[in-house]
């Protein structure tokens, strides 16, 4: 078992194009990112960070050639600290419908749909983030504060509980997730300034605070 110091924050490189970016947040927010395309990294993890921008598919894809999509999945299901991150979100759902019909990690039930017909998209830019309910992930975040957007789809949950803030584009969809110690934003923080960053500490403090896993 390792010690609280010695689990990382590993950030999944998948070739996601703001896999950087992600990074430099992490670190910027007071804690060591160790970017790898391991799958043994996940088993020591203190959390587990999964960027994203692009499409569907190519995720799917790149996650499958790197050996991930299995290590992925059982670590969440057994309910261990992650992040995603935009794509990071979507990769989750059961379906996406970018580019015909593609399977995802089906960790949560539900599909992700093209923002409606005469919306400009990608919906690029900041946007209000109105929140659900309490969370030690919006510790120290007002309610309708705005994040930074770049997507053309979004999340259609079946379970809607699991919701934490929301955003509306034409239709309203969810900004946060969270279910136990899953956590994952349509936004991307590393792009919104302040209190993108106190996003990033929160979760990744309260992850590695945790006990963590025998």
């Amino acid at each position: 078992m390792r010690s609280r110091s010695e689990r990382p924050v590993v950030v999944l490189d998948y070739g996601a194009g703001n896999l950087r970016s992600v990074a430099r947040a992490v670190e910027y927010a007071g804690f060591h990112a160790w970017v790898t395309d391991a799958p043994a990294a996940l088993d020591g993890a203190g959390i587990v960070v999964l960027p994203g921008v692009g499409a569907a598919a190519d995720t799917m894809r790149n996650l499958a050639r790197r050996g991930l999509v299995e290590p992925l999945r059982r670590y969440l299901q057994a309910d261990r600290p992650f992040l995603g991150v935009c794509m990071g979100l979507q990769a989750l759902m059961t379906v996406s419908e970018e580019g015909g019909e593609h399977p995802g990690l089906d960790v949560l039930p539900g599909r992700v749909r093209r923002l409606p017909d005469g919306q400009i998209v990608p919906h690029m830019g900041w946007n209000v983030v109105r929140q659900m309910r309490e969370s030690d992930v919006l510790r120290g975040i007002p309610d309708r504060s705005h994040f930074y957007f770049v997507h053309t789809y979004y999340c259609a949950l079946d379970d809607r509980s699991v919701t934490l803030a929301t955003t509306n584009y034409g239709v309203t969809f969810p900004a946060i997730v969270q279910r136990g110690n899953l956590v994952a934003t349509q936004f991307h923080p590393e792009k919104s300034g302040a209190y993108g960053l106190r996003l990033y500490r929160n979760v990744i403090a309260a992850a590695l605070a945790a006990e963590p896993a025998a």
